[in-house]
């Protein structure tokens, strides 16, 4: 009786797992996987805020970026059209060689959701790995929180102090 009952519980954890990664596979939206940080600010200020820290810290300005190994094309911050949902920025850090691709959207009249999506390694595009996604837990949360101390903290600062 005992032996049936743990085959019975183990196909059921088994079950639930393999239901759990069909439904992470099929996950909604553009960016489902993103890290959502809620401002308590209107969005055009935090646009102004990442633009005055991206302003006065010119190491996180984005040099100009290959594709495939040529070309020479500036990532360029702001929206793709005017129906796009989100204003788009990038990051760079030197020390790691990595671009952070985030983005801002309205979430009401006074609340912006700050969104961190991706980090590319290197200058060559296509080597983009997916926040909350591609990474493993321990590797996703150093990430996370090396973001949350070199921009995030800074964009924070920014908008309280204006």
């Amino acid at each position: 009786m005992t032996k049936k009952r743990l085959i019975i519980i183990a196909i059921v954890l088994i079950g639930l797992f393999f239901f759990y990664k069909l439904g992470d596979m099929f996950a909604p939206g553009s960016y489902p996987y993103a890290e959502h940080y809620e401002l308590n600010y209107p969005e055009d200020k935090v646009i102004e805020a990442i633009n005055n820290l991206k302003a006065s810290d010119s190491g996180l300005l984005v040099p100009k970026v290959t594709i495939q190994g040529a070309g020479q094309w500036d990532l360029n911050d702001g929206k793709e059209n005017k129906k796009d949902f989100w204003y788009k920025f990038y990051f760079y850090d030197k020390k790691k060689n990595e671009i952070m691709f985030t983005w801002t959207r309205p979430a009401g009249q006074s609340k912006t959701t700050f969104a961190f999506v991706s980090i590319n390694k290197g200058l060559d595009l296509g080597h983009w790995e997916v926040i909350n996604d591609d990474f493993g837990f321990f590797e996703n949360r150093k990430i996370k929180k090396d973001f949350e101390e070199t921009i995030l903290k800074k964009i924070k600062e920014n908008l309280d102090n204006n």
